[in-house]
């Protein structure tokens, strides 16, 4: 059993009160309920709270299953509870304002919880979560680099070896995801936003690629049903000189990367790999700018300045798909902090980790364009997903 090692879990937690007290010096108590943030902090995924105390260390409560929290987290102050009012057993007193995870948290379970607390004051703590969990360690490091490894091993050499005229996208999806456990990929792919779901990425044949999507993403997707809008459609079936654009998530250990790799049956327009081309070159000029002390928000404004007028029609999404953004943090979600647009004006720091994803729609063709998943360093965005970033003819 791989634990997250107590010094790991000591150093997140030191980053976050830091973080805290950047953003609020009198800032007391943070409480979390959310299974990804618990497991970021205790190592353990159970269900219950934890209390951070600026000056009183953190305190997990757990509601089930304490007995697998004691087995697997490294976390030391691990208390079996049955009701949130349990919870006054270990601690009499608390400050009158706790900052709690807005983002993730619904309001009926807060509502159960504050009955017993009444919190006066309830502010957010999400900037300095989501600020603490984008700079990496090297023992995070460690596992998306596994993930971007296995990313391009399918794409760059599995893929082409299993796309076949005449196979349904979902044919296509199922072998493709085969392959990716295979080669370790846990399965799951996990969405912070709200309502957000993937399952797997995007599989798109032709023009299923510019189809009208909610998630907020420039791709499209037509996914197995209204019902189902994931995955890959079981009625489209790829055809001579059809695009294929192939966009997932690869996880390992509960990090991940992201990437899209375009595929080609037979021969295509010429400007559909020119206006690849130059997606593949704005790539490159963001990933030249993700050094420590630029912000997202200038590296966003720089390089879209540079763009071409007659280039942005259709590129980042088609029609209403169309997003403001060229990349998104990443981590243990896919859709993480910071993304490469405006408002994120926060510095980016060494070892955050982005992915950078240029795209055009073309009418009549489908989606071209790229995406890597990039570390932030002193010289620039270092590719962990494999360097291939053509066309790939099958």
């Amino acid at each position: 059993m791989i634990k997250t090692p107590k010094d790991e879990l000591n150093r997140r937690l030191n980053l976050f009160i830091s973080t805290m007290s950047k953003i609020d010096p009198e800032w007391e108590l943070a409480v979390l309920f959310d299974k990804i943030n618990i497991f970021y902090f205790t190592g353990t995924m159970q269900n219950g709270v934890l209390f951070i105390f600026k000056n009183n260390g953190a305190h997990f409560f757990v509601r089930r299953n304490f007995d697998r929290a004691k087995e697997e987290s490294e976390f030391e102050n691990l208390y079996p509870v049955k009701s949130f009012k349990d919870i006054f057993s270990y601690f009499k007193s608390f400050p009158e304002s706790v900052y709690i995870a807005k983002e993730t948290l619904p309001i009926i379970v807060f509502e159960r919880f504050n009955k017993y607390f009444n919190f006066k004051n309830i502010k957010s703590c999400d900037l300095a979560i989501n600020y603490t969990r984008a700079v990496k360690s090297d023992y995070e490091l460690n596992f998306i680099k596994k993930a971007g490894e296995i990313h391009r091993i399918t794409k760059e050499e599995i893929v082409p070896k299993i796309l076949a005229v005449g196979m349904s996208e979902f044919e296509f999806a199922r072998e493709l995801l085969n392959q990716m456990l295979r080669l370790g990929h846990h399965g799951v792919t996990r969405i912070r936003s709200y309502n957000g779901e993937l399952y797997l990425g995007n599989i798109c044949f032709g023009e299923n690629s510019n189809y009208y999507n909610s998630f907020d993403g420039p791709g499209g997707i037509k996914g197995v049903c209204p019902a189902v809008p994931l995955f890959g459609n079981p009625d489209t079936i790829l055809e001579k000189n059809m695009l294929i654009h192939v966009d997932t998530a690869c996880g390992y250990m509960g990090y991940y990367t992201d990437k899209t790799q375009i595929y080609a049956t037979g021969n295509l327009p010429q400007h559909v790999y020119d206006e690849h081309k130059k997606c593949v070159e704005i790539q490159n000029r963001v990933a030249e700018l993700l050094k420590p002390g630029n912000t997202p928000s200038e590296i966003y404004e720089k390089v879209m300045s540079e763009i071409e007028e007659e280039f942005l029609p259709g590129f980042m999404g088609y029609k209403s798909n169309q997003v403001k953004f060229l990349g998104h943090g990443i981590g243990l979600h896919v859709d993480e902090y910071p993304a490469i647009a405006k408002g994120f004006d926060i510095p980016l720091v060494e070892n955050m980790v982005i992915a950078v994803e240029p795209k055009k729609s073309i009418v009549g063709i489908g989606m071209v364009g790229i995406e890597n998943t990039f570390l932030v360093t002193e010289k620039g965005g270092i590719c962990l997903t494999g360097d291939n970033h053509e066309i790939i003819n099958v």
